[in-house]
């Protein structure tokens, strides 16, 4: 399984810039491979993440920013979901990855 972090490597939006540096820090950090998938650079890409972004999940304009996860083909969130599961210390889950052994697991009942 391959996640997939489709950034914009132009962008112009600093707040965009820090959100997928955060996302990319944190899966380098916790040595979960991953892909960059750059949006800005290519148009197959792009297209890709706009047709697979669930609709409920897509903002009012209909165009998802990034950055958003994958998991393969699987939707996994953006930023705010990715920083959530953070939070709630439930990232593996949130990318639909086991844990690595010896990983603490909180699971919600």
């Amino acid at each position: 399984m391959v996640i997939k972090v489709f950034v914009a490597t132009s962008s112009g939006s600093t707040a965009i810039k820090k959100k997928q540096q955060e996302v990319v820090g944190f899966l380098e950090a916790n040595k979960i491979d991953f892909q960059q998938m750059d949006i800005a650079g290519d148009e197959d890409n792009r297209k890709w993440m706009r047709e697979n972004v669930p609709g409920e999940k897509k903002p009012q304009n209909g165009i998802p920013l990034p950055p958003q996860i994958f998991n393969e083909e699987r939707y996994c969130g953006d930023f705010e979901s990715f920083f959530s599961a953070k939070e709630e210390n439930i990232i593996y889950s949130f990318l639909g990855l086991a844990p690595p052994p010896g990983t603490e697991v909180c699971t919600a009942i």
